[in-house]
């Protein structure tokens, strides 16, 4: 394991741009509104050829409005002392621009109690007279003390020079000749699994039931979760350890409904993990069924073009409404009362087909019911997610991808149009993640959406691909150039015709 680095401080004292600063992307919503980080925020960073791990904290204090009591609130402090715990090396930042405050004493204060190596971050020094204010921070107690200006980047350099040495040993030793850095022949880095939905399904709650911790705040006030928070998993599935980054995501609501500039943020944080992801894990919520909202962020899994996973949550919830509804099937059928009238869902398959009609577009990801309260199906979740990945990376060979949609075409023909038949020649596949497949045919434009639909289908039966989306790309085959015997034959007829005479 890389060394960790927590950044810690009060609110709005620039946490968030100093992470994104060290990192070198944007991954940390940066706000002037005190409080917008609330979970722990990491990252894999490396400084001059030394891996580390960078986290980033909510601020440690009470805004104006909270309590201490609040869940939000208690969540978020406990976030911070898991973060510090684990640390090798704590930043800690301050505000130049408002001097030493109270706040910022009691901070100091909690992070002696911890022993940890502690350096003191000045931020937003962007003045000589400002880096000259810096000296005050002295007083706090830490001998390390640096000026720095996270959005311009000075002074970070001086900053991760001092932190470097303080790591681990083993993670710093420097590459030398007879080591070799490189990765192993093979060897991949971890899928990335998107929990994406509506606001308030739960989805943090289904990170924390994977993980077994407290890692992300779950709180039943829709908008808890703000940034896009990466997740380290490990699971471990016939002696062999499988590794995964869970991405918890803010709830994707309607545009209309965003109130404020923060949560607008969070929603496109969310979109682009979708985007940034391999398996787009879509949570509903079992009580409140399938809404408008839950169809469009389906929607948007399905124009990335991302595998899916579907994932009924808070089950337990149903689970009485469901056992009252099958003793009332039972009951019904024993005493053979209106035997052809409508017959409700009482098994899990049955429900799951109801999904995947209410979601036909996403016809292909498998349903799973689960309860990130009682750990119900957690583990069915997991073995979907393995077998999805897997399926993900599977590579047909050309000549029985060129078999199966052979004896597909055989089974059905195209439609003609306009006098027109399309004409298949030869099919490749040229990517896997998503599946795609260039296809070879006379005219592109008769590839209709139905028979891509069909053949898509024939190649699911045949090579399974569940949960994962197939892309069929029709090219038009490049006419061929006229022989040179047919093109001479053509001119030597020409010649012999006779020639008209032209009239004086």
């Amino acid at each position: 394991m890389p060394g960790l680095i927590a950044i810690v401080g009060r609110p709005n004292v620039g946490k968030s741009a100093l992470f994104n600063r060290i990192v070198g992307r944007r991954i940390a919503i940066v706000h002037n509104e005190p409080g917008v980080t609330r979970d722990r925020i990491s990252a894999e960073a490396e400084w001059q050829g030394h891996p580390f791990t960078l986290v980033d904290t909510g601020g440690i204090g009470l805004l104006r409005g909270e309590k201490a009591g609040e869940a939000i609130v208690k969540a978020a402090i406990e976030q911070v002392g898991l973060a510090v715990e684990a640390a090798n090396v704590i930043v800690f930042v301050v505000n130049v621009q408002e001097g030493i405050v109270p706040l910022d004493r009691e901070v100091a204060q909690r992070l002696r109690r911890s022993g940890k190596p502690v350096l003191v971050a000045v931020n937003k020094v962007d003045t000589s007279r400002a880096e000259t204010s810096a000296l005050e921070f002295t007083q706090l107690g830490f001998e390390k003390v640096f000026p720095v200006s996270a959005i311009h980047g000075e002074g970070i350099d001086d900053l991760m020079g001092a932190a470097m040495p303080l790591l681990p040993a083993s993670e710093r030793a420097s590459p030398t000749p007879e080591t070799d850095t490189a990765a192993p022949a093979g060897a991949l880095e971890p899928p990335k699994l998107a929990i994406v939905g509506r606001p308030n399904v739960g989805k943090s709650s289904l990170i924390n039931a994977l993980t077994q911790s407290e890692r992300v705040i779950v709180s039943p006030i829709p908008g808890t979760t703000r940034d896009a928070v990466d997740v380290p998993f490990e699971v471990e599935t016939d002696g062999e350890r499988q590794r995964y980054i869970l991405i918890d995501t803010a709830g994707i609501r309607k545009t209309r409904s965003v109130s404020d500039s923060i949560e607008f943020f969070s929603v496109k944080r969310a979109e682009e993990s979708i985007a940034r992801c391999d398996l787009a894990i879509l949570v509903l919520d079992a009580e409140a069924g399938i809404l408008e909202q839950d169809k469009k962020v389906a929607d948007r899994i399905v124009e990335q073009h991302k595998a899916c996973i579907v994932v009924v949550n808070k089950w337990d919830l149903m689970e009485e409404t469901v056992r009252a509804a099958r003793e009332e099937e039972i009951e019904r059928r024993r005493k053979k009362e209106n035997p052809y009238g409508p017959k409700s869902m009482t098994t899990l398959s049955e429900f799951g087909a109801w999904v995947q009609e209410y979601l036909f577009f996403l016809d292909y990801a498998p349903v799973i019911f689960t309860s990130a309260k009682s750990g119900f199906h957690l583990d069915r979740l997991l073995e979907a997610v393995r077998y999805v990945a897997a399926q993900l990376q599977q590579k047909i060979p050309t000549a029985i991808l060129n078999r199966t949609l052979h004896d597909a075409v055989e089974r059905r023909q195209p439609v003609s149009s306009h006098g027109h038949r399309l004409k298949f020649f030869y099919a490749t596949q040229v990517r896997r993640a998503p599946p795609t497949f260039l296809l070879f045919v006379n005219r592109d434009e008769l590839f209709s959406a139905q028979y891509k639909k069909y053949l898509a289908d024939q190649m699911r039966r045949a090579f399974g691909y569940e949960g994962c989306p197939l892309l069929l790309v029709p090219k038009s085959r490049p006419q061929t150039i006229e022989p040179v015997r047919k093109f001479r034959k053509r001119r030597k007829t020409e010649s012999e015709k006779p020639r008209r005479r032209r009239s004086t």
